[in-house]
């Protein structure tokens, strides 16, 4: 397997997996967000006021997250597994 990168904490993602990860809405390239966003979405969630795009709660904290590129979307990171669903894509308008 390819080395991997490590960013926000415990987050491990395959450099070779991450290089061909794309937003599933856009196709625009992803990467991996810094803690300081980690930890502000977590403390929202902490709140209960942060949604997904299908307008859900997020429930669960997370473990890091993969950025879109024009920085709208986030998807979350749990256990190292992207979660690349459309409606489990985080907005971040208004947030950051």
């Amino acid at each position: 397997m390819g080395s991997s990168h490590t960013s926000s904490g415990n987050v491990n993602i395959d450099k070779e997996l991450l290089a061909i990860l794309c937003c599933p809405d856009t196709k625009q390239d992803v990467g991996l967000a810094g803690e300081a966003l980690i930890g502000q979405l977590n403390e929202l969630i902490r709140k209960g006021t942060l949604k997904n795009k299908a307008g859900q709660p997020v429930t669960e904290k997370l473990d890091g997250g993969l950025l879109r590129a024009d920085q709208k979307i986030l998807y979350p990171i749990r256990e190292d597994i992207p979660v690349m669903l459309i409606e489990e894509g985080i907005p971040l308008e208004g947030i950051v």
